[in-house]
């Protein structure tokens, strides 16, 4: 069961729709609803980096969170875990490459590595196929979403490109500053 919705659920299911439904024409209401959710939790910078190492510190690259996330030598102590911290990359990668396409690395030299956009595609889809496995007893009915979310990766990147583009302020939308 869901927990209350966020504040600016209603306003992030409009534009996601308006987006994927309206310009893409990826009518999937599950899919649109769930893109949303995550715009909703990524409004806090902390829910970006909620992945914790064993000492306890946020998890900032997808690097590290890739490794973690290896069922043998990574840090998941369990299935349950695995599974989420394997949602959070796919939620990480499908967020950054659509709405801070900017924060993808350029392949130049940087001081610390920042993943490339491909490198985040094949992560996320990656990431929400794994999630799409774990179907079983409570994952059984959000299993066959997770696997859309692989399938369509790159059209749900595309969508948050253009909610991205939506959200731009523009130039005439306020009225001008009285002094």
């Amino acid at each position: 069961m869901r927990s209350q919705a966020h504040p600016l659920e209603p306003f992030f299911q409009q534009v996601v729709r308006n987006s994927y439904e309206g310009k893409l024409g990826l009518h999937d209401p599950e899919v649109t609803g769930y893109v949303a959710r995550v715009l909703c939790e990524f409004t806090e910078a902390k829910n970006l980096y909620s992945m914790r190492d064993p000492a306890g510190h946020p998890m900032e690259g997808l690097t590290e969170m890739m490794q973690a996330a290896d069922p043998v030598l990574g840090a998941a102590s369990s299935f349950d875990a695995e599974r989420a911290m394997r949602k959070h990359i796919g939620d990480y990668s499908l967020f950054v490459a659509g709405m801070y396409p900017e924060a993808a690395g350029s392949g130049r030299r940087q001081r610390r590595h920042q993943p490339s956009l491909e490198e985040l595609i094949r992560a996320g889809k990656e990431s929400y196929f794994i999630v799409s496995q774990f179907n079983l007893f409570e994952y059984e009915q959000e299993a066959p979403l997770f696997a859309r979310l692989s399938d369509q990766f790159e059209n749900c990147i595309l969508g948050l490109t253009l909610v991205r583009e939506e959200l731009k302020p523009r130039k005439g939308l306020l009225p001008p500053r009285v002094n």
